[in-house]
């Protein structure tokens, strides 16, 4: 196994990381939740590396925690972004913390103490999740009632809280967002089990039915106008987090997937040729392009990462340069892992292999938000200095 180039701080060890990787082929296989993974990150502070060190985490920063997701990706990957969705709640709340706003000091607290938050973001039939939702919300006496259908909940067998979104539209002309937590088991909402996916089976996504759940206006974490206009630092927060934890996890997919090729073809014989493939010209090439298309992807990842952590101003620029580094990790990441079961051959496709669970894994990659539509719409419209909210007229 080659071993990826990241150090990090220190928080994985490789002992760890290779018991994860033994374990991630039999948690895909099963369909199964990746519960002593989460066991052992949890011990070594991995879970809350992003709380802020006086709650009781690590203190890592964006930058920080990139870092340790994509170690943790090159050896499990659906552990790695079913995580993310707790850490990227714990990271933008350290942030929004930071910037003088103790209103989510409570979750930091919470996380502090070991509840486990995941995300309730996505909806059929809704594909600009976070700035609009199908889910209902309903202005009542000390909170909001939600009632609506959300997908792909991870985290369900452990969470202790479901971060959501829904619109509050009494007002027609003036649509809200309202950002919640829901603690587990509130009284309407029911889990639904249903998650049989073609990858990241392990992250155990299942769907949560909302009929007319309270939530009190404590755990309101806002209340903001629908669409770009209503993008404060906690929606931003959620995208910057979330994405570059995305980004890092497909990257980190496709860093394995060429090692695993390189190996193998090292080894390969052909009856055509007296050495092993790798001295084959064109097998050269598709390593080459493999090795090039990473090497594209690596340094726009950080550098997002990078600026945000140290403050750098790009404005509202910031969404169009995250939401491009997401969709240019997963899109490469699985042209490298196409590529990969190529040049492994037919071996490639038996379940017994790495590479038939990473193609799997990888393709969902452009499952997560923003779709390549939404993705192209609003870099396309920030960079002529179009709203994103701006509505297309024709005639």
């Amino acid at each position: 196994m080659v071993a990826p180039a990241d150090t990090g701080i220190g928080v994985l060890n490789d002992d760890l990381l290779k018991r994860c990787k033994e374990r991630a082929a039999g948690y895909d296989r099963e369909n199964k939740f990746f519960q002593e993974d989460f066991e052992e990150l949890r011990d070594t502070g991995y879970v809350n590396m992003a709380v802020p060190k006086e709650f009781g985490g690590l203190g890592l920063n964006l930058a920080e925690v990139a870092v340790e997701t994509r170690r943790l990706a090159y050896y499990a990957p659906a552990t790695a972004v079913g995580l993310n969705m707790h850490v990227y709640w714990t990271g933008l709340c350290a942030d929004v913390s930071r910037s003088g706003d103790s209103s989510l000091d409570w979750l930091l607290k919470k996380a502090g103490e070991g509840d486990i938050f995941a995300a309730g973001h996505a909806e059929s039939g809704n594909d600009v999740p976070i700035l609009f939702s199908s889910t209902k919300a309903e202005k009542v006496e000390g909170g909001y009632r939600f009632t609506g259908r959300k997908s792909f909940g991870t985290l369900t067998p452990i969470y202790d809280w479901l971060g959501l979104h829904a619109m509050d539209t009494s007002d027609p002309d003036s649509p809200k967002v309202v950002h919640a937590f829901m603690p587990r088991g509130t009284d309407g909402s029911t889990i639904i089990k249903e998650w049989d996916s073609l990858g990241m089976r392990a992250t155990q996504s299942e769907g949560t039915q909302l009929d007319g759940v309270f939530v009190p206006d404590q755990y309101i974490a806002r209340v903001v106008p629908a669409g770009f206009g209503g993008v404060d630092l906690f929606v931003l927060g959620i995208f910057m987090w979330a994405l570059v934890g995305f980004a890092n996890v497909y990257y980190a997919i496709g860093e394995r997937a060429l090692d695993v090729a390189v190996e193998a073809v090292k080894s390969k014989s052909s009856l055509a040729l007296s050495r092993p493939m790798a001295y084959h010209p064109e097998i050269q090439h598709s390593i080459a392009d493999m090795t090039m298309t990473l090497d594209a992807i690596r340094p726009q990842v950080d550098e997002i990462a990078s600026d945000w952590s140290e403050g750098v101003d790009h404005g509202a620029m910031y969404a169009s340069k995250v939401f491009s580094a997401k969709h240019n990790a997963t899109v490469g990441a699985f042209q490298v892992v196409d590529a990969a079961l190529d040049l492994i051959g037919g071996f490639g496709i038996n379940r017994a292999s790495e590479i038939e669970r990473l193609f799997r894994d990888s393709r969902l990659g452009r499952i997560h938000p923003a779709n390549a539509s939404l993705t192209y719409e609003i870099v396309g419209k920030l960079a002529l200095d179009i709203s994103p909210d701006e509505q297309p007229r024709w005639g």
